[in-house]
């Protein structure tokens, strides 16, 4: 089942969302990120998690997925969840104005949700979510973000650092909702971390590689906490 929050209001804003059309942005170079809130102990997660996967190979997609600690006390601690990934998804929670946090939720380049249980679901946030051509350049690549001038929303934004995993992980699951199974992640983030601020100057941020030299790596500018993200790029 769906946790925390009823489904009502997600399939409300994923309807409205089958209506919309335009010209589509995203590209390689413009990814539109895509983050899924799941949990190897939700058995609703396993459908939004097959359809990310589906979607991953796409150049003009971002895909990330995120695992969440609030379901660890019902049997399964999962694998990959970490503290700072759920504060993620309650920074979204605020942004978006839900009561709640709930798995599986999907949230495009920070201003769309859904629960993304179905592939039509998923195309359609994938769909309304693209951030047309606005945005401050943003190259990511031999251990150094390079930020453009632009302007900035009021306030400034934050960059964030996101190392994830393109392998195809198979996680047997022992306890809990999904007791039995053997569930495949992809593009599972295993760190998270903020690397500065964007006030509208150019910016060249140096950082560290991986742990674990098979991780990749892409940088996000978002405003706020958990408002739209303006760029993103990957190396």
């Amino acid at each position: 089942m769906v946790s925390m929050i009823r489904l009502i209001k997600p399939l409300l804003v994923i309807a409205a969302l089958g209506t919309t059309s335009g010209a589509m942005a995203a590209d390689a170079a413009h990814p539109t990120v895509v983050e899924l809130f799941q949990s190897q102990g939700c058995s609703s997660c396993p459908p939004a998690n097959a359809n990310l996967t589906g979607i991953a190979s796409r150049p003009d997609i971002l895909a990330l997925s995120f695992s969440v600690t609030y379901w660890d006390q019902l049997g399964w601690k999962d694998t990959f969840a970490q503290p700072i990934f759920t504060a993620r998804q309650w920074d979204y929670a605020h942004a978006l104005g839900h009561a709640d946090v709930f798995t599986p939720q999907v949230v495009v380049n920070g201003s769309r949700d859904g629960v993304g249980a179905n592939p039509l679901e998923m195309s359609a946030l994938v769909r309304a979510g693209d951030r047309g051509d606005g945005g401050p350049a943003l190259r990511v690549s031999s251990g150094k973000a390079v930020i453009g001038r632009g302007v900035a929303p009021r306030g400034g934004a934050e960059i964030w650092l996101v190392r994830y995993d393109p392998r195809i992980l198979q996680v047997p699951i022992g306890r809990g909702e999904n007791a039995g199974r053997t569930l495949p992640h992809r593009d599972v983030v295993r760190e998270l971390r903020r690397l500065g601020r964007w006030n509208g100057a150019g910016a060249s941020i140096a950082y560290a590689p991986p742990a674990d030299p098979a991780w990749k790596t892409a940088v996000l500018v978002q405003q706020g906490r958990g408002g739209p993200i303006l760029a993103a790029a990957r190396d």
